[in-house]
């Protein structure tokens, strides 16, 4: 953390800005208080980029919203039923909160959003400390009513009151907890992990899309490890993702297989790492599909175990797998192209193991790219990742193998644009040939000259329509 007056300078470079100088007037004007709060304050004061400005009013919403208009003509409700109104004020996008309270009652996924008058009631009622954090303006007064500094400090998350009390509250706020473990790097109070252990079952009451937006932002972060262990350990993961808990179960009494849960937050990490060093240099965002691909690959491990002459198989987990991460992924609402290629990745991850013992024909290595499809450059990394063996010679033998493929691919791909393997010939030049209708017979008929184009490669039009019509005469023969 820097020293308290660079945290400060920090503070007053953003409450100096434009957009921040003018809000805080114009509320002023009305006679409102008006606070930077939370996240801005924590991250300035932690040395971090601020990239949100968050702010908090005495102001109720429709009095909030007759101030916005007089400044800008663009102004939206973000959220209006729990007091936030949204604007973009001299070129910056802001959201303003009346002060308030919620909680969630015992049935209800819903909160209930009541108003308060203080900027100190609204802070107690917030997550942790760490964000329980105001910056009074134009004053440029710090409010601190918990103790969020010193536990800025200290590299420690806890609630402002007691854990019980704020998660019972806000269940969500349990894997926020998880979120800002990994993100910051802090430790989670063990008062505030046993009260995550015991208001588990609690976070029933949340809907599924909350609970995906908090594992999103998880997987976002630099090391979201921590996090996800926390949420294992607690009990939290068996509630919104069991299949990540059973992993720890597969592990049999003697050592006969490597730690299956083990492995999988090994193979996340080292994906991470292979993710930023191939990142292009025009992508920010963390790549969400190769993440849960990663932590999800050998979901399909616990259903699959089976002793067998004194070892362990898990035959076809990669297919059971990628069935139970598109079940689980469309549970938590992802959106059905993350599911399909975060399932493709997961079916498709075994594939490679083998090459280094026996290089494929030009033939399979086609049909692997393929296969693959769009997600081709994911599969490379997550193949690469999912090498976590201690043995030396055969960790880079395998590395090996994949740097030979990953070459045969290039030059496969510059020589036949691999990346759009199609027969020389379409559905419409298809039925002109063979002069027959658009039906089934079409499919079967391009699908035999797909196989044909993957296993000759590019054998031109010419002779595509002479093996086609030979094909088609066969057809008619069997």
């Amino acid at each position: 953390m820097p020293s308290l007056a660079d945290s400060m300078d920090a503070l007053r470079a953003i409450a100096a800005s434009a957009p921040v100088a003018t809000l805080a007037e114009a509320f002023a004007a009305r006679g409102h208080e008006f606070a930077l709060v939370g996240g801005p304050v924590r991250d300035a004061l932690l040395g971090r980029r601020v990239t949100d400005l968050d702010f908090t009013t005495s102001a109720r919403p429709d009095e909030t919203r007759a101030i916005l208009d007089g400044l800008t003509s663009n102004v939206w409700d973000v959220g209006r039923d729990f007091g936030t109104i949204a604007a973009r004020v001299r070129g910056e996008v802001v959201e303003i909160t009346t002060y308030r309270a919620e909680i969630y009652r015992e049935d209800s996924r819903k909160p209930v959003v009541s108003y308060g008058d203080t900027i100190e009631g609204d802070l107690v009622r917030r997550d942790f400390t760490i964000n329980a954090l105001a910056l009074m303006l134009p004053e440029m007064r710090l409010v601190d009513v918990s103790g969020g500094v010193d536990d800025l400090l200290a590299g420690r998350i806890h609630t402002p009151g007691a854990p019980e009390s704020s998660f019972s509250d806000d269940p969500l706020r349990m894997l926020r907890a998880a979120r800002f473990a990994a993100q910051l790097e802090f430790e989670v109070s063990p008062e505030t992990q046993g009260a995550m252990v015991s208001l588990a079952e609690r976070l029933d009451i949340i809907s599924a899309e909350r609970i995906r937006d908090e594992l999103v932002k998880l997987l976002g972060a630099h090391d979201p490890v921590p996090g996800i262990r926390l949420l294992v350990d607690t009990g939290l993961a068996e509630r919104f993702l069991p299949e990540l808990t059973a992993l720890q179960t597969t592990q049999d009494d003697h050592g006969r297989h490597k730690d299956v849960y083990e492995h999988s937050l090994t193979v996340l990490q080292q994906a991470i790492e292979l993710e930023t060093a191939r990142r292009a240099p025009d992508q920010e965002a963390p790549d969400l599909v190769l993440r849960l691909a990663a932590l999800l690959h050998d979901i399909g491990k616990p259903a699959t175990r089976r002793f067998e002459r004194g070892g362990v198989t898990f035959h076809h987990h990669d297919m059971v797998g990628a069935k139970l991460a598109r079940k689980r992924l469309r549970e938590l609402r992802f959106d059905n192209e993350t599911i399909k290629r975060v399932a493709r990745l997961v079916e498709l991850h075994l594939r490679f193991f083998g090459y280094s013992d026996q290089p494929w024909t030009d033939s399979a290595v086609r049909r692997y790219v393929r296969d693959a499809g769009g997600e081709l450059e994911q599969l490379h990394i997550l193949t690469r990742a999912d090498v976590t063996t201690r043995n030396r010679r055969k960790a880079e033998r395998l590395e090996h193998a994949y740097d030979d493929i990953e070459r045969r691919i290039a030059e496969l791909a510059e020589a036949e644009e691999l990346a759009a393997v199609r027969p020389e010939l379409d559905g419409a030049q298809i039925m002109a040939i063979l002069e027959i209708p658009p039906g089934p017979l079409v499919g079967q008929a391009y699908q035999f000259l797909l196989e044909l184009r993957l296993d000759e490669g590019p054998i031109g039009a010419e002779i595509a329509e002479a093996r086609l019509r030979d094909w088609y005469v066969a057809q008619g023969d069997a």
